[in-house]
Order: C-alpha cells, then structure tokens, then sequence
C-alpha cells in the first residue's frame, strides 16, 4: 500500500475505539487527545514494516494501535511535568481539564494500550509483550533523565544522546521492530529495522531541538522558546553551556539562573548566543550523522531498495520537517 493508505486504514481503525463509556470524564479526555492528530509515525512504520516482510499490513494493526495509544499517554504526562498549555494547537489535557484528570487518563490510556497489543496475533504475542514493556520502562527512563537534567549544567553531550535515544528514538525503534515480528521477519532483519528507527528517532529528536527555537509557532504547533524558558538541556543548550566564554558565558549562566523573567527577552539573549556559536549548523550536522547511520542499517536489510522506498523517503521527510 502506499504510505496515504496506510495513514487512511490506521486513521479509520483509531476512530473505531470505543471511549464514549463510563465513566466519561475519565474517556472523554482520552479521545480528545487522540482527536488532536498527529503525524502518527509509530503505527505507520509499524505498519509499514509488517507489509515489507509479509504483505499484509493488517496483521501489525492491533499492536500499531497500541503503540499510539501508549504514545499519546507519554504525551499526555510530558504535558503535566512541563507544564505545556498547548499540544497541536490545542489546549492541553491538563489545561483543559485539570492535572488530577490528565494523570488518571494517562494511566487509563496506558492500560489500553496493553489490551490493545494482547489481540495481537498469539504466535508472535510473547515477543510483542517483551519488546512493548522493555520499551514503556526505557521511556520511563529516558523521561526520568531528562528532570533530572533541569538541575544539572554539567549534562555531557553522552548523556544527553542517551537520553534521547530512551525518550524518543526506542519508541520509534520498537514500531517497527514490532512491525517486522508480525510480519515473520528474521530476528537479523528486525534487529536492523530497529536500528533504523534508533538512528532516525534520535535524529527526530534533535530536530525538535530545532525547532523550539528556529521553528514556526503556527507550524510547530506550541510556542517557540518553551524549551529555552524552562531551561531545559537540549542539544543546542548544553553544547551553549560546554562551548561559551567570558561574556557569553556570564550571560548564559545569568539567564539560567533568573526565577522571574520577560520571556520574549530570554528566548531572544539564549538564541543569540546558540546563534554565536553557531549551533544550529553543529546541531543540523549532528542529525545528518545519525541519519546516515539509520540508511546504513536500513541498507542491511534483506529486501529489495525499491521494496524499502517507503522508509528511505519517511526518513528524508522527518529530516525536512518544519514541524
């Protein structure tokens, strides 16, 4: 199938959940989030890659719903810790309702998501459940990091990769691993596969980086610099934090250290400097570098290249996002 029917079957199966059920204000916040859209990524390479191996993208669609769901409850908890008003332009759950309901319809969301994934195929369910819960616990990890990274300035650019690699790129990683297993893939081919996604997830990750600070509020879907106020380490601040000198530096430092603050005044001073430094190019340079390993790995695979189209332009999109 080409990717827009994929998108379209995936789309169509997503509507088809049921949450219009008591009680509704636990449902109805979950069905919200899912309505806000998305990109949806995750299923679509897992959807994907149950086609390469087998033809029949139908047998990966339990565990793609799944996989959304699950993305959208780690969503739905990154809003709360980081305190984000908005997501794809809407309110956020916990702004729309209020924390105690986001965080209960997180945890509903993520159970689901588990039954979503035991209609799965029984033959190949084993692995899919070893894999999805390694994968729940490394996010966990990841997102575990990350706080812990708010009170750190001396986060190395090691520990921020693996980070991120926890955070996003596993998630991606195991869609479609998990695509390839329901396709009867062989355990070289779905190893190589999730080292595909690795590679593109961190390179994702990256790029939102990017984005928060050289994006587009109407594009990027929240507001640019949220990342910047909340002095989160990104790629581009702990490379800022490691790499300035003398004045620069006093700057930095001063405006990581500021509780009260005009926002528009520190995303602009944090901006100038990464602008000094040059870090959206090392940044941008840094994301090609796992790109060409991620098309490494997917070279590996044994399939034919025209039979990999898919992924090869999937990952050239994700480098070209604007959003």
């Amino acid at each position: 199938m080409e990717t827009k029917e994929l998108q379209a079957l995936f789309e169509q199966e997503l509507k088809k959940l049921n949450w219009n059920i008591e009680p509704r204000n636990l449902y109805t916040p979950i069905e919200y989030m899912l309505s806000l859209g998305g990109k949806r990524i995750r299923p679509l390479t897992t959807l994907m890659a149950c086609e390469l191996f087998s033809g029949d993208p139908m047998r990966a669609l339990k565990p793609a719903l799944a996989l959304e769901v699950f993305h959208n409850f780690t969503l739905l908890h990154d809003d709360i810790m980081d305190r984000a008003d908005m997501r794809r332009n809407q309110p956020t759950v916990h702004v729309k309702w209020n924390d105690n309901t986001a965080i209960l319809s997180g945890d509903a969301m993520l159970i689901k998501s588990y039954q979503l994934l035991e209609q799965s195929n029984p033959e190949v369910l084993p692995k899919l459940l070893k894999l999805f819960s390694k994968t729940a616990a490394e996010v966990c990890d990841g997102q575990q990091y990350d706080m812990d990274f708010e009170s750190r300035n001396d986060v190395s650019v090691s520990e921020y990769i693996e980070m991120i690699r926890l955070k996003t790129a596993v998630l991606l990683a195991a869609a479609m691993k998990i695509g390839a297993i329901c396709g009867g893939a062989d355990d070289r081919d779905a190893q190589y596969l999730y080292e595909f996604g690795i590679g593109i997830g961190i390179a994702f990750q990256l790029k939102d980086d990017l984005l928060d600070v050289y994006g587009d509020t109407k594009d990027f879907g929240k507001a640019i610099g949220g990342d910047i106020c909340c002095n989160k380490k990104t790629f581009l601040l702990i490379n800022a934090i490691n790499q300035s000198e003398g004045e620069d530096k006093k700057e930095l430092m001063k405006w990581l250290g500021k509780k009260n603050f005009d926002r528009e005044e520190k995303v602009t001073a944090i901006t100038n400097i990464y602008n000094k430094l040059h870090l959206r190019q090392f940044t941008e340079s840094k994301m090609q570098e796992y790109y060409s390993q991620a098309v490494e790995a997917l070279r590996k695979i044994n399939k034919a290249e025209t039979d990999k189209a898919g992924f090869y332009q999937l990952a050239e999109k994700l480098m070209r996002r604007i959003s």
